[in-house]
């Protein structure tokens, strides 16, 4: 099937429509990994059960190693066009300021690490953006697909929806959310159900338009002396979305509460919780009302499907770790469902997405738990720039006695330039890049492989190293001796 095939999906519900990829889900871990599949040339679907994209801005914080994520897919120049830093947030009381807060650590940027600092635009935008890449990349989502069911056998998954053409795909990935049908289906449980919830308080988050309050602050609202207990249960915080005229409320509320999500009931509380007037909430463009959760699925593979995003994870809001996660999750699953599916790799290659992604996943969902108890702040673990792949089957390090904070097979590639390369810029692409660092070795061939060599570089030392297409040193050492052997296996030779 062509990569933009969707209308023989739509208008020809007598045949079932074959492709390589079916993604299920048109949320940022869906299209995320169809951008990477797009450009890969994998003829993938992506499947989406509403009429459109996701209308609301519930995650909106984007971590220094997503944008350099969306770096390699080619969106981050738009990202960036609609995005901005989170400003110093603004202490209220009485109608008064009465101090700052900063939301995380305070860093700076350095050549290996040039993406230093979490931008926020919301979660709608950031869908708007890589549909748009999509778009360009020749393919399309499907909307109004509501999945009612799915098989799989040893050659591929079949997908039946409530309307419309099955969808027969060699695989499938679930990127359908918390409350994953396709999960649900494959009997996955998620550690936590069914008492998940790590708070029993309501939330409401919802994107309204507000005036008489500045955008250049995050405005924090505490409840009054002796209110913590009762009718106000928590902060409110009110942020201006980045690119928008959009504010979004953020209020907590006792447990049992039912949260009102109309104009007059976000009017009422914002009236009641701030110095501003009910009337300054002009207009409310999407709310929801939700208990924050923490829950992992106890796999991220059955046979042919795999999880990804929400529906193998879910997280509190607190420290911006949720989407973030899940455009990992994508990045990692595409390249290599790529090679195996054109590079002529083994299918176990496709066995390193639960060793690499789980416990990854699971440190985050440990990371934003706390953050969201008050227990760690947002710093460098939450810009996610650390996390990296030592102890994988797919991290081949074949020099001995190297210090625990040198470079290492596993670890994030870092950005830098030398000898008239920047190494991002060198990344940049579907393909590995077989990087020499201060040797002139000899080194193979490799015709899934970039060649690029330069000088001496302190974040690297010297050496030979295979970079992944997901930017992760898979393969070190001080010559290239061995390494065919490794890139034979990968399908990069």
């Amino acid at each position: 099937m062509e990569l933009n095939n969707v209308k023989e999906l739509l208008v020809n519900p007598a045949n079932t429509v074959d492709t390589d990829v079916l993604v299920i889900g048109a949320g940022p871990t869906g299209l995320a990994l169809a951008v990477d599949l797009a450009r890969r040339g994998v003829p993938a679907l992506v499947v989406e059960r509403a009429d459109g994209l996701f209308p609301g801005s519930r995650g909106k914080g984007l971590q220094p190693r997503t944008l350099e994520v969306f770096d390699d897919l080619g969106v981050l120049d738009a990202v960036r066009a609609a995005a901005g830093p989170y400003p110093v947030g603004v202490i209220w009381q009485d109608g008064e300021c009465k101090g700052e807060h900063r939301m995380a650590e305070e860093t700076q940027a350095s050549e290996a690490e040039p993406y230093h600092e979490p931008w926020m635009l919301p979660q709608w935008r950031t869908q708007e953006i890589l549909g748009a890449r999509l778009t360009e990349l020749g393919a399309e989502v499907a909307f109004g697909r509501e999945l009612v069911g799915i098989t799989q056998d040893a050659d591929g998954v079949t997908a039946s929806f409530t309307s419309g053409t099955p969808v027969r795909a060699r695989y499938a990935v679930a990127a359908d959310g918390g409350r994953s049908t396709v999960r649900r289906a494959l009997g996955i449980g998620m550690t936590g159900e069914p008492g998940m919830t790590m708070d029993p308080n309501p939330t409401l988050v919802a994107d309204v338009r507000i005036t008489g309050l500045d955008r250049g602050n995050i405005h924090f609202f505490p409840p009054a002396d002796g209110e913590g207990e009762g009718g106000v249960a928590g902060v409110m915080a009110i942020f201006p979305l980045a690119g928008t005229e959009d504010f979004q409320v953020v209020a907590q509320f006792p447990e049992g509460t039912d949260v009102d999500l109309s104009l007059d009931g976000i009017r009422k509380t914002v009236g009641a919780r701030s110095h501003l007037s009910p009337e300054d909430v002009t207009e409310v463009r999407w709310a929801s009302d939700f208990r924050p959760r923490a829950a992992m699925a106890e796999r991220f593979r059955e046979g042919r499907v795999f999880l990804a995003g929400d529906a193998a994870h879910i997280h509190s809001p607190a420290g911006g770790q949720g989407l973030n996660t899940s455009v990992q999750d994508a990045y990692n699953l595409g390249w290599k469902l790529d090679a195996v599916l054109r590079g002529g790799a083994a299918p176990s290659l496709l066995d390193s997405y639960e060793e690499e992604r789980l416990p990854n996943a699971a440190d985050m969902l440990g990371l934003s738990t706390r953050v969201h108890r008050g227990q760690v702040r947002r710093g460098a673990a939450t810009r996610q720039l650390g996390l990296g792949y030592r102890g994988s089957s797919l991290a081949v390090e074949t020099r001995a006695g190297l210090p625990q904070q040198a470079l290492q097979a596993g670890d994030r590639a870092p950005d830098g330039a030398r000898g008239g390369v920047r190494l991002f810029d060198a990344f940049r692409g579907p393909h590995w890049t077989l990087l020499a660092v201060g040797t002139d070795t000899a080194l193979p061939t490799l015709a899934g492989a970039r060649t690029v060599r330069i000088p001496p570089y302190e974040a690297y030392g010297t050496g030979v190293f295979l970079v992944r297409p997901d930017g992760y040193v898979g393969w070190a050492g001080g010559t290239a001796e061995g390494l065919g052997a490794y890139a034979a296996r990968l399908g990069v030779a």
